[in-house]
């Protein structure tokens, strides 16, 4: 094979250097890096690596994912398929494996440890801890996913365990979940081999779990945004964060970035670019074993160019010494994968919505008060509180007035019955939001102005089998 030479100020993170030099390349691997004088002002780096994503939350397949994610300089991901998994089970994982084949970006995939999410909701598959044994083994698995069951782990739940043990077994990282636990319980937690979280929203928490020995992945997606809150940790623990995007929709990644974002970002708040890099790159390749390169002599050839630190703009992604993204162009294609849908539910009327309240409860004097969910901008974790509903015909109904909408959640798989409740902080003024794409188990939920709203959102889902409803005021 012909070597391919490319110069420009090379980023040595693990030296903590720059300097301008010439990369050659031979047969997908780095043969040589040698210092040397030229006119080249762009800088080569290792390629970028999410240490913790869901592609399912892209609303892609793997491969059209890769061709998102590479335009950002990312060559890497760590991916845990656990949406598809909920819905169809271990198929759900084998259609994800062979989508990622087609294309040259490195997906490393884990085994969901927690299929169901939980006991109370039902999901389109199980995967016991059988299952997850028998998944671990297999070498193109990488680790055991996000450990969600926190409860179950600190009270010893024989068949989480059962789970934990089979990845040490095999010698697999076990990665965590577990928002806001802290004290005797997080030690509980970390000692059962548990090794990272993703999930931490104060900057304390995240502090007491790395100095328990966990590494913390600083998480910017669509929805939960914590970079903000935990960025310091880059600079004071070095060694022990990761940046990922966890759920990050098309658009996030289209015309906002990937981790290329956090680096500008980063640089924006005064970071290290070192420590910053270090945790883009090094840090999850060294925690997770991958076979990604880490720009030294040997190595896979992942590298990209951008013109410069801090606009940090990807000129040239290469994966394994090919050229993956050329200046505004993917240099693969895709094919169309197969639609896979799990859709078994009919549609429901009017009725199904309803919320009485008995005659004795409905009068100011006796009115009892409903416990409302609180959203909270940019966070998962939600408040709640107490307040008086709004009855119209002896039922509880939304009150856009006061932002406080009616919610319900009703199974994908079968006829189940609809459960009903309440959130503030939505903004609907009028019509209604549905959606059937909904972690973890994805069953169908809506909040809406008014019942007949909601009924209407719910069945345009139902007739389009969880599809896209196109453009209409009463679906998503």
């Amino acid at each position: 094979m012909i070597m391919q030479k490319y110069q420009g100020i090379i980023v040595d993170v693990i030296s903590r250097r720059k300097f301008k030099g010439e990369i050659t390349v031979e047969n997908g691997k780095i043969f040589s890096i040698e210092e040397k004088e030229h006119e080249n002002e762009q800088y080569i780096l290792p390629g970028l690596v999410d240490a913790h994503v869901h592609i399912e939350s892209s609303m892609t397949v793997p491969s059209a994912f890769a061709r998102m994610v590479v335009a950002r300089g990312t060559v890497a991901v760590v991916s845990d398929p656990h949406e598809i998994a909920n819905v169809m089970g271990e198929e759900g994982i084998e259609y994800m494996l062979e989508d990622a084949k087609k294309v040259p970006l490195k997906v490393f995939f884990g085994v969901p440890s927690c299929v169901p999410a939980t006991p109370f909701e039902s999901s389109g598959a199980v995967l016991d801890a059988e299952a997850v044994d028998r998944l671990l083994a297999r070498k193109d698995l990488y680790y055991l996913s996000e450990m969600m069951n926190f409860p179950g782990v600190i009270l010893g739940f024989p068949e989480v365990m059962a789970k934990l043990e089979s990845a040490k077994k095999y010698g697999k990282v076990i990665d965590g979940h577990a928002p806001g636990l802290r004290g005797a319980d997080l030690q509980k937690y970390v000692g059962a081999g548990i090794s990272t979280d993703h999930e931490c929203f104060t900057y304390e928490e995240a502090v007491e779990k790395i100095k328990l020995g966990m590494k913390i992945l600083i998480r910017e997606g669509s929805s939960a945004r914590n970079f903000e809150t935990l960025y310091r940790l880059i600079d004071e623990y070095p060694e022990s964060v990761m940046l990922c995007t966890d759920d990050s929709h098309p658009d996030t990644l289209i015309y906002e970035g990937h981790i290329d974002k956090l680096l500008r970002r980063g640089q924006e708040k005064g970071l290290d670019i070192y420590n910053l890099i270090r945790a883009a790159v090094i840090n999850p390749v060294e925690h997770y074993g991958l076979n990604v390169g880490l720009l030294r002599e040997g190595d896979p050839a992942d590298f990209i160019i951008v013109d410069g630190l801090k606009s940090f703009n990807v000129l040239n992604t290469f994966i394994e010494g090919n050229c993956v993204y050329d200046n505004g162009k993917v240099l693969f294609s895709v094919e169309k994968a197969p639609a896979k849908n799990v859709f078994n539910r009919n549609k429901i009327s009017i009725d199904k919505v309803k919320l009485a309240v008995p005659a004795s409860e409905n009068n100011g004097e006796h009115m009892k008060k409903i416990r409302v969910i609180v959203a909270q901008d940019g966070e998962l974790v939600t408040g709640q509180e107490l307040t008086l509903p709004k009855l119209e015909n002896g039922n509880l109904v939304s009150d856009p007035a006061r932002d406080i909408l009616k919610m319900v959640v009703l199974s994908r798989y079968a006829d189940d019955p609809v459960q009903i409740g309440f959130i503030k902080n939505i903004g609907l003024k009028k019509g209604a939001i549905a959606s059937s794409i909904a972690h973890d188990s994805h069953n169908i939920i809506a909040v809406g102005a008014t019942d007949e709203d909601i009924v209407g959102a719910v069945n345009r889902l139902v007739e389009n089998r969880g599809d896209r409803c196109g453009n209409h005021r009463k679906s998503a």
